[in-house]
């Protein structure tokens, strides 16, 4: 049961801000059960008759076992599909679909872990730092934003992370800089052995550049635009190395959102490579 995708439809039970964001957490005992850290929901927007059909996708900050299974989802507003959800309030329903994609693989042995969030990228990371906590990893978290009020969870991650580095671009909290200059001084004070990241796609190539440059495996959430959420439409597609050395246009909903950071070719994101599986001009001819 675990993993497969129910719909439901939810009813909202808190709202709340959280500096610059909103937070939703709704009840939703069918998806919140099968949740596992690093599954998404796909939420319809806009109420019954709405012209946007497009369903929007977040990943999951919390679950709880409260009314038979909540779920909270994280955002920011970005256009009217955000906009209608952050003027939801407690009673009033929601259809949402779940768990979605592919979690996180956990390790088997306890190990030092970094958890690097960028933004609100960083709400996904705390069931991740929960589910290596229960297997005897060290968690060290690593979270940034633009601005103070962009940072998210920089309290919880306090209190229950061994290490919490933060940073700011504006140097309003934590130190000035991006997550990334930060980077490879907590892999080395930590001496981690794996690097767990969300956030934006430059975050995510630049966080993976470092965890190579220090030859520990990272994981990456990527925060691509997903309309169906189940890999029918293929407007989510990136570029991916897989096993055997071929790159493929993989969904990052269905096969994805969690990839392995080497794996992702994010210089050519937006894209489709020349030498890509089935690419017109050049990708066939490297199918094996």
């Amino acid at each position: 049961m675990a993993g497969t995708p129910v719909q439901v439809t939810g009813t909202v039970l808190t709202t709340r801000r959280v500096d610059a964001y909103h937070a939703l957490t709704v009840v939703a005992p069918g998806i919140a059960e099968r949740h596992r850290p690093g599954h998404f929901v796909s939420v319809a927007v806009g109420g019954p008759g709405t012209s946007m059909i497009t369903r929007r996708a977040f990943t999951v900050h919390d679950v709880k076992p409260d009314y038979g299974g909540t779920v909270e989802l994280v955002f920011t507003v970005r256009g009217p599909g955000t906009a209608w959800l952050a003027e939801r309030r407690a009673r009033d329903t929601l259809n949402l679909v779940g768990p979605l994609g592919r979690p996180f693989p956990l390790p088997r042995d306890p190990v030092h872990c970094v958890l690097v969030g960028d933004e609100y990228g960083a709400a996904v990371l705390f069931p991740v730092a929960d589910a290596l906590m229960e297997r005897g990893c060290r968690v060290d978290f690593l979270l940034g934003g633009a601005s103070a009020d962009r940072v998210f969870g920089a309290m919880r991650a306090r209190r229950m992370a061994a290490t919490t580095t933060l940073t700011t671009e504006d140097g309003s909290l934590g130190l000035r800089g991006k997550v990334t200059d930060a980077l490879p001084s907590v892999i080395a004070d930590t001496r981690a052995d794996a690097v767990y990241a969300c956030g934006p796609m430059d975050t995510l190539r630049a966080v993976t550049a470092v965890a190579m440059e220090f030859d520990i495996p990272v994981q990456v959430a990527v925060e691509e635009s997903m309309a169906c959420g189940i890999g029918v439409c293929m407007t989510c597609v990136l570029p991916v190395i897989g096993d055997d050395g071929v790159t493929r246009m993989v969904r990052a909903c269905a096969d994805g959102p969690v990839f392995r950071g080497e794996r992702v070719r994010f210089e050519d994101v937006g894209t489709i490579p020349f030498d890509a599986l089935g690419a017109p001009g050049g990708g066939a001819r490297h199918a094996g």
